[in-house]
């Protein structure tokens, strides 16, 4: 009996197999990606917040120079505040809540390009460009402001279901007291700070109240970040472009 010619054709029946099943599994996986990234790009949805909700007071600080960075930040190219439809939904019913109250939503930042994320890393590595260090990060070294968790190489706000805002009053058109400036990097800006007055307390825990009874989670480092639960297009990271017609968008690999 010929060993050699059973055990070969046994290995190349085996080889074979194994072929198949991996260019099958392959042929699976690149059809669900394609898939998937088809119908994001057929059914993404976003609008400009003050368009969806007109009574929103919005200061995109990222479009100015009043920033941790101290200058415009890149792919910021108008004070539009795009978010995806399920988020601003979820912002347009908070809204009527704090306007019985004589109170309004103040939007900081909602869609980041990710033209601002590489913004930010690359100046992060600039150690000595601190600008704006004595208001925004006093007490923080630049360079561990990566570490920290200050700033990513991806960003929650690039997938457009991600906010940062306040309350203000509509009486004064001024901002609540939540105990730190907004983008303040240190501990005073945890939503676990304690060494608050009884005011900041109580201005924090009604914005984390209502945020977090409609539908958005916390980021425990910052008391103005939310995230929609259930975000549409998590882990999905676009390249939205506004021209006067219409917003169109790319996927960010």
């Amino acid at each position: 009996m010929n060993y050699y010619l059973i055990y070969k054709s046994i290995f190349h029946l085996y080889f074979f197999k194994v072929k198949r099943t991996i260019g099958f599994t392959l042929i699976l996986l690149i059809t669900f990606v394609h898939t998937a990234f088809s119908q994001t790009n057929k059914t993404a949805e976003f609008v400009t917040i003050q368009k969806y909700i007109p009574s929103v007071k919005i200061e995109m600080r990222y479009y100015s120079n009043h920033n941790f960075i101290g200058k415009k930040i890149d792919g910021y190219n108008s004070d539009k505040a795009i978010i995806s439809i399920q988020a601003a939904t979820a912002l347009k019913k908070i809204q009527r809540e704090l306007n019985k109250k004589g109170l309004s939503l103040i939007i900081y930042d909602a869609y980041r390009p990710q033209k601002a994320v590489n913004h930010f890393k690359k100046w992060a590595k600039v150690l000595n460009d601190t600008l704006a260090k004595k208001e925004f990060y006093p007490n923080v070294a630049k360079k561990d402001l990566f570490s920290s968790g200050y700033i990513s190489s991806h960003s929650r706000h690039s997938s457009g279901s991600t906010v940062d805002l306040s309350i203000i009053s509509l009486a004064t058109n001024k901002a609540l007291d939540m105990g730190s400036p907004y983008d303040y990097f240190g501990k005073q800006s945890w939503v676990n700070y304690s060494k608050l007055t009884k005011i900041q307390k109580n201005n924090r825990q009604l914005l984390q109240n209502i945020m977090l009874q409609n539908g958005f989670r916390n980021y425990p480092k910052e008391w103005w970040h939310f995230t929609l639960r259930n975000e549409p297009y998590k882990n999905v990271y676009f390249d939205l472009m506004w021209n006067k017609k219409r917003l169109s968008f790319q996927i960010v690999q």
